[in-house]
């Protein structure tokens, strides 16, 4: 039986910034290059010498590699993204397009410590031809991690535009005819709202979950082992290195030892429903990888764990129809073969709308505050320009100057981020809310008995 054995990580490498980052990368390059994956994605692969070390140690294996090195629509004085999406695309298979599509929404300019608007956030995708399933395009993406996963939707509207900007793309190359793989850090728990977005609208189902039905939530207090063997569990666990030495205070954490943001997603192509003996790739297996330390050494490979997959490559019954047991496995993960475009269902689309609805007044008062600091510094650079015209101390003058020179970068910054990034935000928010409109109102027109045209959003 024909297999694609695929697998994810996070590889933490911003430099100047990851600890250990030389050792780490060094060992993830000696991992890969004597396993046998036929697809790896990595995500925070910033630096081009760290690319270079493991393209090197696995072009034996995976001689075919695409590293997105900046968005494809980006000006060249822009600065978002101005580091590069860090993902990279190695496989067995020749590579036939690429493609790569910038989120509209990857955090504030003023957030420097995050560092998320300075980077960008991406999706980029590999077209391969393979022998058997013909073109299977693969995703490689990284979200936007700020917002956590409790409070109020909104603050994660930054998310969850990007997982609409993502199921689109990937519902596009569904509907093109190509079998679609997609991996990456999703920085989001499997019931998410994101996650819901994704689920729903394009159509992907998740390897780990297709793989492990029969676990149950826990009902008692886990390890830290059950919780990556049971529950796919990628990051802050304790068995990993780099997570801090105080409990953490979120309840998922504590609950599961960690949380789940790495994924390995697929999904068949859209075809007509006469056509029903093209190949189907079916996950047999899904586990939690780089869990151990570094051999020889007192570091984990990255701050998080990664993911692998293992796909099998099916013919379906053309004449007596699916066995009784692969009814079970269609039934038990929602159909995984449905020929109908996947949809997202009322709740997901109301909830949705009102976060990003929110998101946008949030975005309008935090533009406005910062256009007030920006008037209040003008009339303090005045203030000071006049005051110290009758000024005769000369000690003063070097006290002036550095004042100066703060307000006017505070004035900088605020008029930067109340007025181009304000505006920005609110049009990417506003782009997302119109397309989910006229989303829902095709759906309302397609589905009327499904509800989708019983709520109008303001």
């Amino acid at each position: 039986m024909d297999v694609i054995r695929v697998a994810t990580l996070n590889c933490w490498g911003l430099k100047y910034v990851s600890k250990n980052r030389h050792e780490r990368i060094a060992a993830i390059a000696d991992a890969f290059s004597n396993s046998d994956h036929d697809i790896v994605a990595l995500q925070e692969l910033w630096v081009e010498g760290d690319y270079n070390t493991i393209q090197r140690a696995i072009s034996h294996r995976l001689p075919h590699a695409k590293r997105f090195l900046r968005h494809a629509f980006c000006k060249p004085c822009t600065i978002s993204g101005a580091l590069g999406a860090g993902l990279a695309i190695f496989t067995k298979w020749p590579i036939v397009s690429t493609n790569v599509t910038p989120y509209s929404l990857n955090g504030e300019p003023i957030d420097v410590v995050g560092g998320d608007w300075f980077v960008g956030k991406a999706v980029g995708s590999v077209t391969i031809m393979h022998p058997i399933l013909g073109r299977v395009q693969v995703f490689n993406t990284h979200f936007y991690a700020k917002g956590g996963e409790s409070g109020p939707e909104y603050k994660r509207a930054h998310r969850l535009v990007s997982a609409w900007e993502f199921a689109k793309v990937v519902r596009q190359a569904a509907a093109l005819g190509n079998y679609v793989i997609a991996m990456g850090d999703f920085n989001s728990v499997p019931n998410s709202l994101p996650m819901h977005v994704i689920f729903g609208h394009a159509g992907l189902f998740d390897a780990w979950t297709v793989c492990h039905t029969h676990v149950s939530p826990p009902s008692e207090v886990i390890s830290p082992v059950d919780g990556v063997v049971k529950y796919g569990i990628t990051a802050d666990s304790p068995l990993n290195s780099y997570r801090g030495p105080n409990p953490s205070l979120d309840p998922l954490v504590r609950m599961y030892h960690g949380k789940r943001l790495d994924y390995i997603l697929f999904r068949q192509p859209s075809h007509p429903s006469d056509n029903a003996c093209i190949p189907k790739l079916e996950c047999q297996d899904s586990k939690v990888i780089f869990t151990t330390l570094i051999p020889g050494n007192d570091c984990s490979f990255s701050d998080h764990f990664g993911v692998e997959a293992t796909f099998v490559i099916g013919m379906p019954e053309a004449v007596n129809g699916p066995t009784p047991e692969m009814n079970s496995i269609l039934k038990s993960t929602a159909s995984i073969w449905a020929r109908e475009a996947s949809e997202m269902s009322m709740t997901t689309f109301s909830a949705v709308l009102g976060a990003l609805q929110v998101a946008y007044r949030v975005s309008q008062g935090r533009s406005r505050r910062e256009l007030v600091t920006f008037a209040l510094c003008i009339l303090a650079l005045l203030v000071l320009m006049f005051g110290s015209m009758g000024l005769a101390v000369p000690w003063a003058n070097p006290i002036l100057v550095l004042f100066t020179i703060a307000i006017t970068w505070l004035a900088t910054t605020m008029l930067y981020e109340g007025f181009l990034f304000g505006n920005w935000e609110r049009r990417a928010l506003r782009s997302t809310l119109e397309e989910l409109e006229l989303h829902k109102q095709a759906l309302a027109a397609k589905y009327p008995q499904e509800g989708f045209g019983t709520q109008t959003h303001q």
